[in-house]
Parts: C-alpha cells; sequence; structure tokens
C-alpha cells in the first residue's frame, strides 16, 4: 500500500465523517420519531448504494455478514441511546470507540497499534471531554450502557469492514442499511403516522443519499487503505462539525468549550495522520 492510496484513503474517511456529521442539522427539520427517521433513512441509503452496485455480490461469508450486523446494531442503539440518555452522554461514550478498535485489530486483524495512535485517542478522549463538559449529566444508567455498546458495536464494524480489504466491504453496508430499514420501519407501524411536508421529505432525502448513502461507499473505499484505529479516529471529527454546520445554516454560536475541545480533536487527528503518512513514505 503505497503513500497516495492512504492518503486517498484518509482523505475518504474525513469526507465520510463530515457528511455523517449533517445529522444533527437535517433531524431538526424533521418533525418525526427517531425510529421512523432511522428507518426510512437507511431505506433511501440502501437504494443509493444498491444504484453504486449494480450488482452486489453477496457471499454470506463471516466478515461479510459481521460488518453488516454491527453497522446496523450500531445505528440501532445510537436511536435507543438518545432516546434513553442525555444527547451529550450518547456521543461522548460512543466515541470512545477508538479504543475499543486499538484492542479489537489488534487482536482480529493483528494491526499494531502505534505510539501515535495511543496519544492521538488520549487528546480525542481529552478533546470529547472538553466539548461536553457542560453538557453532560447523570443521564440514565441504562441509556448510558446502551451508548458505551454502541462503542463496542461500531468498533467491531470498522474490523470486520477492514477484514475485507482484499474484496469489496461495501456489500456489508448494503445488507445493513437492509436490517436498520426492516427492524425500524417494522417498528414504525407501532408509532405515530409520520407528517410528510416539503421540509421533512427534503430533508430526510438529503440523510439517505448524501448523509448515509454517500458516506457508505466511500467509508468501503477508505476502510481498504487506511487501518481500522485510523478510520475510527478520523471519524470522531463528526461530533467536531456538527456544531460548525448548525452555526453557518442556523447561526447558532457554539460555546467556548466546543470550539477548544474541537480543537484539540482536529489536532489530534491531524497529527495522526501525518505521522502515519510519514511512515510510509520512510
Amino acid at each position: 500500500m503505497g503513500k497516495n492510496d492512504r492518503i486517498a484513503g484518509v482523505l475518504m474517511m474525513a469526507a465520510t465523517a463530515s457528511l455523517w456529521s449533517i445529522a444533527g442539522l437535517l433531524i431538526k427539520v424533521i418533525d418525526w420519531h427517531p425510529i421512523a427517521i432511522a428507518g426510512v433513512r437507511s431505506l433511501i441509503a440502501s437504494l443509493v448504494i444498491l444504484a453504486f452496485l449494480r450488482k452486489p455480490k453477496i457471499h454470506w461469508s463471516f466478515p461479510q455478514v459481521a460488518a453488516a450486523v454491527a453497522n446496523a446494531v450500531t445505528m440501532l442503539l445510537f436511536v435507543v441511546a438518545n432516546k434513553t440518555t442525555t444527547a451529550a452522554n450518547a456521543i461522548l461514550l460512543q466515541y470512545m470507540a477508538p479504543v475499543f478498535t486499538a484492542f479489537i485489530g489488534a487482536a482480529l486483524l493483528k494491526e499494531k497499534t502505534r505510539l501515535e495512535h495511543w496519544v492521538s485517542i488520549f487528546f480525542v478522549m481529552v478533546g470529547m471531554t472538553i466539548m461536553f463538559a457542560n453538557k453532560l449529566d447523570g443521564g440514565q444508567f441504562f441509556g448510558d450502557a446502551i451508548a458505551l455498546m454502541s462503542a463496542v458495536t461500531f468498533s467491531l464494524y470498522i474490523v470486520f469492514m477492514r477484514m475485507q480489504k482484499e474484496g469489496s466491504p461495501l456489500e456489508s453496508n448494503l445488507m445493513s442499511q437492509w436490517i436498520a430499514a426492516g427492524v425500524c420501519l417494522t417498528a414504525s407501524l407501532f408509532l405515530p403516522m409520520p407528517q410528510f411536508t416539503q421540509e421533512s421529505v427534503a430533508a430526510i432525502l438529503v440523510l439517505g443519499i448524501v448523509q448515509i448513502g454517500i458516506p457508505s461507499i466511500l467509508i468501503a473505499f477508505a476502510i481498504r487503505r487506511i487501518s481500522a484505529v485510523s478510520a475510527n479516529l478520523i471519524a470522531v471529527i463528526e461530533p467536531v462539525l456538527n456544531p460548525v454546520w448548525v452555526f453557518l445554516v442556523l447561526g447558532e454560536y457554539p460555546g467556548m468549550n466546543t470550539i477548544i475541545g474541537g480543537a484539540v480533536i482536529l489536532l489530534a487527528v491531524t497529527g495522526v495522520s501525518m505521522i502515519s503518512a510519514r511512515r510510509v513514505m520512510a
């Protein structure tokens, strides 16, 4: 794997996290139950992925199925976590995923977690804590536990995707969207009927196509080029960018903690990416 491939992988993963980060802004526009939003979003995303693949190769290998299940479970757990604990608790706990990936990746992928990864993980945790210091509370034990479980399942998703680096991991994302859509849309039958307005329809289309569909394609390419730990570390720029979009579109100024914590995270992720790139060149 050459320098250009690694750089391409980093850029694709950064683009993935950037597109994921618009969710908070768009969900504000949709006055639906979160389960209904998740179901329709995944259904639309599956159509985007299917259109890109045209002829998906589903061979039911363990990594392919395991990545699909792990990603679907992550999406479902995060919806539940946001309903049962504070949003800040849910985000902070979910983004402990790089720590889990460091150990799971070492065990299953034999990918060495280097010193710069551990240093970056430490500063990412510091940055996340600063960002949400004023928003954290006791939450609820069940919700916090669910959020922590979503960090584990997200780590497993990244690791199982990385296991397919010699093949096509995109089919796993397609299957995961089918699973999430099936579960959420079935559950939505027992919830109030969503109100379809021009704003909500436009927002759910952007969520399905831009926020989930396109990133699902990008991450499948990125994970073939960078390690599982690197991919997971880059993914943590998502909550950093979320308040940026809210500020640009809605004019809501982020607090000083958000700015300082976000800067720490961006520096940590940029630093580890640059060091990794220099290793390839050496």
